[in-house]
């Protein structure tokens, strides 16, 4: 069986015509099950795929309007949370993680929630004067409507697989998927697997910088690979990643974002993060890209790693299938393991028919990649 590939041009004229045919991936995948694939990419342009998952590494920068003298930031603190300066004379940069030292169990991803929810922070500053920049310290209160533009960057946005952490120590573990019990109490899938936007193209290959991407209610763009990249991780015979695989980073404009759609949250041990939900197009060009999206839960691995272990490597027991992950007990090392989300479905599940509603009434660009994310590794060891 071959399939008339199809152009992005031919793509974006049934867009403007109103006619574009967008499903969400599991629709996609249920009408090939039921019609078999060459009918389901007879009749579907566009597959939305989506993620809603925890992450900590992601930075907030501000940039703000000129003080009367000037100030050249040199330590600022945003509601008492550190902030630094990003290079300009009122730029700022807030990371959202971190927090563990604050008694309200606050870091950056509480403030940017307090800001998109309308509310004012407190603004102190020292200047580290000049001839131009004369002003030694500043206090004030900075709302959404005082900060002239602004991004959030996630460093690690998008990842095309996730990973299952268990433990085997006695105890609680504390980790940034959450509470892991052990030896082997539970076990917490950081990835949604079938629908994801990672495993429903595998590769992240129809993303590239510059590529849109419906983030937390707004337009964001791809930048370029994220933190860990890794292209050259072993993969299925369908090109699914077994293991976290490529990632990219995301940027997306400050005054676009939806408190609804990105939620602050506090990991006991680890620190502030957000849950971000964020949707992508996959527009059907081939029988391969089509083939990849119809891949369901029975088909996709993610490993099984043994958190416990503060090392580079960490043991690894083996792989298991998302279907048996979602169907809620795995067996590791002879244990049965009960397993749990460590991410929103459900969240994941809404942001992607808001973007099939944005594509469908033509708000949402739709185009491919220039050039596709790099070969080369990001995750290069550190050694001393």
């Amino acid at each position: 069986m071959t399939l008339q590939a199809r152009s992005e041009s031919a793509l974006r004229r049934l867009q403007r015509r109103g006619q574009l045919r967008v499903r969400a991936a599991a629709d996609f995948r249920r009408l090939v099950a039921e019609a078999g694939l060459a009918e389901a990419y007879a009749t579907t342009d566009v597959v939305v795929a989506a993620n809603a998952e925890f992450t900590d590494q992601g930075s907030l920068h501000l940039n703000l309007g000129p003080t009367d003298p000037p100030i050249r930031f040199r330590d600022v603190q945003l509601e008492a949370i550190g902030a630094q300066s990003g290079g300009g004379g009122g730029d700022l940069v807030l990371p959202i993680g971190g927090g563990l030292g604050d008694g309200q169990r606050r870091g950056g991803a509480h403030l940017l929630d307090r800001l998109l929810r309308g509310e004012s922070l407190t603004l102190s500053a020292t200047g580290e004067t000049t001839a131009l920049q004369p002003r030694r310290d500043l206090q004030t209160r900075l709302d959404l409507e005082r900060i002239g533009s602004g991004r959030l960057l996630l460093h690690r946005g998008i990842t095309e697989n996730g990973l299952v952490a268990v433990s085997s120590a006695e105890g609680v573990l504390r980790s940034p998927w959450g509470p892991v019990l052990g030896p082997f109490g539970n076990g917490l899938y950081s990835c949604g697997g079938a629908g994801s936007i990672g495993l429903t193209m595998p590769g992240l290959a129809l993303l590239g910088p510059g590529s849109p991407v419906l983030v937390g209610g707004a337009i964001g763009w791809v930048v370029g690979s994220g933190s860990g990249h890794q292209p050259g991780v072993p993969r299925s015979a369908g090109g699914h990643a077994l293991s976290p695989g490529v990632v990219a980073a995301v940027s997306v404009d400050l005054h676009g974002l939806r408190p609804e759609w990105v939620r602050p949250c506090f990991f006991e041990g680890h620190g502030a993060a957000l849950l971000v939900a964020m949707a992508a197009p996959i527009p059907l060009i081939s029988e391969a890209v089509a083939a990849q999206a119809a891949c369901g839960d029975e088909d996709l691995e993610a490993p099984v790693l043994d958190v416990s272990v503060p090392r580079r490597l960490r043991p690894r027991f083996g792989s298991v299938s998302y279907a048996r992950l979602k169907s809620g007990r795995i067996r590791v090392e002879g244990h049965r393991v009960t397993t749990a989300p460590a991410h929103s479905p459900r969240l994941a599940e809404a942001i992607g028919r808001e973007l099939i509603s944005w594509l469908e009434e033509g708000r949402f660009p739709l185009r491919l990649p220039l050039r596709t994310l790099p070969g080369r590794s990001g995750l290069i060891p550190l050694d001393s």
